[in-house]
């Protein structure tokens, strides 16, 4: 695929994730307001480590916990990330996915052998009917101190998703592990549903490819 190599600007990170796991540093860096405008796409956690959020076309989303079955999602833009990563995306080119990439690993593994040839991080879709899911609202109680990932993990609640319409929102590259991806994998996901009512940190996902498009930011610039 050699479109991505045409995108002489990266999509921009703010913050690091290193520094909120292993230094404690919470309080965000980046307001959403500033993001707020059509043909932004953009995740991160919410300051302290109090929900999710999640840019889709200029739209922000943020996540919050209510208790361990449900949650609350709503707009918001008076709202600040500890680290995040964002791009301006002008257009979305489609790339087929070969029928046997079923969950998140595989789907990694795809864009690292697809894109095998371009250095650029870059963000991707994956937009339609799923099987299930596996998201994480981060939930850091009051006064906790955090020093490590499990520090930061705190709190924290997962939720199943079965067999929903959804957009996922993915962050690609080889060269922002610790810093905006984790230490083992290339990618960071959040993702979405079509009603908007559930959203968080993507953990895993299940997928048949003929239900879903997987689409790649095209930048001409």
């Amino acid at each position: 695929m050699s479109f991505l190599s045409a995108s002489a600007q990266q999509p921009i990170v703010v913050g690091a994730m290193k520094n909120v796991m292993w230094k404690g540093e919470l309080e965000g860096l980046i307001q959403m307001d500033s993001l707020s405008r059509k043909g932004i796409y953009g995740m991160g956690p919410v300051e302290f480590l109090k929900g999710e959020l999640i840019i889709w076309d200029g739209t922000v989303f943020q996540s919050s916990v209510v208790n361990a079955e449900k949650m609350n999602v709503s707009q918001a833009t008076a709202v600040r990330a500890p680290f995040f990563a964002y791009d301006y995306v002008k257009e979305w080119k489609e790339v087929k996915l070969p029928d046997d990439i079923k969950n998140l690993k595989g789907l990694e593994s795809f864009l690292d052998k697809t894109f095998s040839n371009s250095q650029f991080p870059f963000f991707f879709k994956v937009e339609g009917l799923i099987d299930s899911a596996n998201i994480h609202i981060v939930n850091l109680p009051n006064g906790k101190v955090v020093r490590s990932p499990d520090d930061a993990h705190q709190g924290q609640i997962n939720y199943p998703i079965k067999n929903r319409n959804v957009s996922v929102l993915g962050f690609f590259s080889r060269n922002h592990k610790a810093i905006f991806t984790h230490h083992d994998t290339f990618i960071h996901t959040h993702l979405i549903t079509k009603e908007r009512d559930m959203m968080g940190h993507l953990e895993e996902i299940y997928f048949s490819t003929g239900r879903v498009r997987l689409t790649v930011a095209f930048n001409l610039r």
